[in-house]
């Protein structure tokens, strides 16, 4: 890199000591050409191309690494009308995930529900690409309104007066990784640093449009899943959802921005936009408890926050370090599909920060509005 090619600058929320293996990552995002201004927040961990918890302000150019696989993967919370402790009775629980399972598949769909056709909206033709436009015909299609492998997540919850809510994570599934990899490979680096694509070039457009159609469909696949989960919940327990509390927030996007007066692409990888009184959802891991919160508008921060608590250990340390044993003891009281549980140590409460100490750790950048305890958890595998 040329030495007349600035540093971009570095702030960090943090929970504890920088983990060692994101200081070479973070070190090689900050010289990169067109990125000017680096935030790094209390859950980050490492992660190919920009670690998780980073958010990345650039002048001209986007950067598909900085933003990530799992395009426009986020939360959704609703509320509903019935209180939370009949969750409590194993018998119901467990007729619940049974729901949940045929309601909100893992993984994908068979049979004749996989040949139901997306939302009118996402046409798949609109991608940039005929080959982005088969993937989201064949793959989207019969993953839409699943939740995923890995850390995606449907639980419910019971609020300080112990109203039941439901949360969801989940992204664009196949969809997501597909535009990345296209675009990244389309991406040109400079003499040091990540590859890019310039933002207003045909590439960088074409790239901003496929990504905004993956955010579309992760939202409305997070909206059916909450729309299936009412109809579990409305047969097992009568319940309804309370009209207006539907909500949710984004934590892998890239977007314009203004912030101290600078425009800005700013992506986030693991990060949550947080603008001055902007609701938001931060989860701890299975078992432990979320919050919903209010945005502080930090302008330092580029007005965003955790997407979470964070990983401190690797899938594979977990799967070496956690037992089944410790995985239930962890888990206490919380409902979820014991039959699974070998392959859920990786998602263990110990395999993630305290996340109390995440909020801590940014508590100028969000304000706690809601604290949930979780009752019942829905995971793939």
């Amino acid at each position: 890199m040329s030495a007349d090619v600035p540093r971009a600058s570095v702030r960090t929320w943090l929970a504890g000591a920088l983990p060692r293996e994101v200081r070479g990552p973070l070190d090689l995002l900050a010289r990169t050409p067109g990125v000017v201004r680096v935030v790094v927040l209390p859950d980050v961990h490492f992660a190919d191309g920009v670690c998780v918890g980073v958010v990345t302000g650039a002048t001209d150019r986007v950067f598909p690494d900085a933003v990530g696989r799992d395009i426009g993967c986020g939360m959704a919370a609703e509320a509903f009308d019935v209180p939370a402790a009949p969750l409590r009775e194993p018998s119901v629980a467990r007729t619940i995930l049974d729901g949940l399972g045929r309601a909100v598949p893992p993984v994908r769909r068979g049979g004749p529900a996989s040949r139901v056709a997306l939302p009118p909206p996402l046409d798949p033709d609109a991608l940039s690409a005929p080959s982005l436009a088969t993937v989201a015909a064949r793959d989207g299609r019969v993953e839409f309104a699943t939740l995923g492998r890995g850390n995606q997540f449907l639980e419910l919850q019971a609020d300080a007066d112990d109203r039941l809510w439901a949360m969801v994570h989940s992204g664009s599934r196949a969809v997501g990784p597909a535009i990345h990899a296209f675009h990244h490979a389309r991406a040109r680096r400079a003499d040091v640093g990540l590859p890019g694509l310039p933002a207003d070039g045909d590439d960088g457009r074409a790239y901003l449009g496929d990504l905004a159609w993956a955010l579309a469909y992760a939202e409305a696949s997070r909206a059916a899943m909450l729309d299936a989960t009412a109809g579990v919940l409305a047969d097992v327990l009568g319940a309804r959802p309370v009209p207006g509390s539907r909500f949710g927030c984004l934590h892998n996007h890239v977007r314009r921005e203004t912030h101290a007066g600078e425009a800005l692409l700013v992506h986030r990888k693991g990060a949550v936009s947080a603008a001055a009184g902007e609701r938001g959802i931060v989860p701890g891991s299975m078992g432990t408890w979320s919050f919903h919160t209010e945005g502080r508008g930090a302008a330092a921060a580029m007005a965003s926050c955790s997407h979470g608590a964070g990983r401190v250990l690797s899938r594979g340390e977990a799967r070496r370090r956690v037992s089944v044993a410790t995985l239930r003891r962890e888990m206490g009281d919380v409902a979820f599909d014991a039959r699974r549980a070998r392959d859920l140590v990786e998602e263990a409460p110990s395999a993630y920060r305290e996340i109390g100490a995440v909020l801590r750790a940014q508590a100028d950048l969000v304000r706690v509005v809601r604290r949930l305890r979780p009752m019942l958890v829905h995971k793939g595998t």
